[in-house]
């Protein structure tokens, strides 16, 4: 199955600054990928290019086998796409702008952009600047969504909705997922995230750390407690793949992804440690561990470690 994006080994630099560097990754029909990373991580960079609005410095971008940097304006024509930032004519009105943006497109679309205003219980004959910046939002979203693209680019998209409305617009992601199209999902709103994402691709400083299906995160990755004897007791050898780890004095934290769980069994009976709690992480609680240790560290041979490199791994 070929994928509906692709970025392979995409580099962009701001003079001194690498906003990506060599960014890998794909996206199969029918899924949700989420982009997550801090401010400046270079998520927005990272969709610019792939809509052909932005040259990479190195490497390149496809959408639907279209060539980024030379096909932007056919993709962009059929891709939906909300900026962060979305730009809008202040003096239309809402009905105004679909009608605006209809004769881009065939038929259809005034029909499925007036259905979504109504579901976004939006005035259709208020101009677009005596709008609340939520009710903005629900306009770039129903313009973005109303030509039934097959893939949505969402930078942000629930940025000034109400959580209601916002948790309506990111379960609707999923109808759109089941309907064989893919979603693209950039968003601050972790929690709200967890619920709808089928991968999930963390950037940190342009540099892609992680990228893996969250299911099989979620399965894979627990929380460990572990509380020593004394606080010069070294931690115990964990054949496993941290995450993140933190010490406070006699209790370590750490985050851990594909540990055996006869290992884990074996820590709890073991005398010599007065507690061992195991728990699950949220989607949050993972990505704030990992941002605040930005690699993942091998442990398992006395003490000795290793970094995985994931910086590469395309998920399908």
């Amino acid at each position: 199955m070929n994928p509906v994006f692709h970025f392979d080994k995409v580099t962009k630099r701001f003079g001194a600054q690498v906003a990506l560097d060599e960014f890998t990754l794909a996206g199969e029909p029918g899924s949700v990928i989420a982009l997550l990373g801090e401010n400046g991580a270079g998520k927005t960079t990272a969709i610019r290019i792939l809509l052909g609005l932005l040259e990479p410095d190195e490497g390149a971008a496809q959408v639907y086998g279209l060539d980024s940097r030379t096909m932007g304006q056919e993709i962009r024509r059929r891709v939906g796409y909300v900026p962060d930032r979305p730009v809008l004519y202040d003096w239309m009105t809402v009905s105004e702008a679909g009608w605006f943006v209809a004769g881009f497109y065939d038929a259809t679309y005034i029909g499925r952009y007036m259905d979504l205003i109504a579901r976004y219980d939006l005035p259709v004959d208020k101009k677009i600047k005596s709008l609340s910046k939520g009710m903005r939002a629900k306009v770039s979203l129903a313009l973005a969504m109303a030509h039934h693209p097959d893939l949505l680019v969402l930078d942000e998209p629930t940025s000034g909705l109400d959580p209601m409305v916002r948790r309506q617009f990111l379960e609707s992601m999923v109808d759109v997922a089941a309907e064989g199209r893919t979603v693209i999902l950039s968003s601050h709103q972790i929690a709200e995230v967890e619920r709808v994402a089928d991968v999930v691709a963390i950037l940190k400083r342009g540099k892609l750390q992680l990228v893996a299906k969250l299911e099989d995160l979620k399965r894979e990755v627990v929380e460990l407690t572990i509380s020593l004897a004394e606080e010069s007791h070294p931690l115990p050898d964990i054949p496993a793949t941290i995450l993140s780890r933190m010490k406070v004095d006699r209790q370590w934290r750490l985050l851990v992804r594909n540990a055996d769980p006869d290992w884990i069994t074996h820590w709890q009976t073991d005398k010599s440690l007065p507690a061992v709690d195991v728990r699950t992480p949220s989607l949050e609680e993972f990505f704030l561990g990992y941002m605040r240790n930005g690699s993942e560290e091998r442990v398992g041979e006395r003490g000795s470690g290793r970094v995985e490199d994931k910086t590469n791994s395309p998920v399908s």
